[in-house]
């Protein structure tokens, strides 16, 4: 999610020239989204980060369900 901010930003300073950003070439920008889309759509599922995060959601309902329902 960095990488996404920092594509944001990236693109706004240098669409409205700000400071040294002005003379950012844009295929730094492109390379860094040609990055971002790498990484969320092969890196990511490789190393099971996705999975991962779904998981540790789960488990947090299941802890919150179990609490409530032992709490009464």
């Amino acid at each position: 999610m960095p990488l996404i901010l920092l594509i944001v930003a990236l693109v706004g300073l240098r669409y409205f020239e700000v400071w040294k950003f002005a003379e950012l070439s844009w295929w730094y920008i492109i390379g860094l989204m040609v990055l971002a889309f790498l990484w969320f759509e092969f890196i990511e599922k490789m190393l099971g980060l996705d999975k991962k995060k779904e998981h540790n959601e789960d488990a947090k309902r299941r802890k919150a369900r179990v609490k409530q329902t032992f709490d009464k």
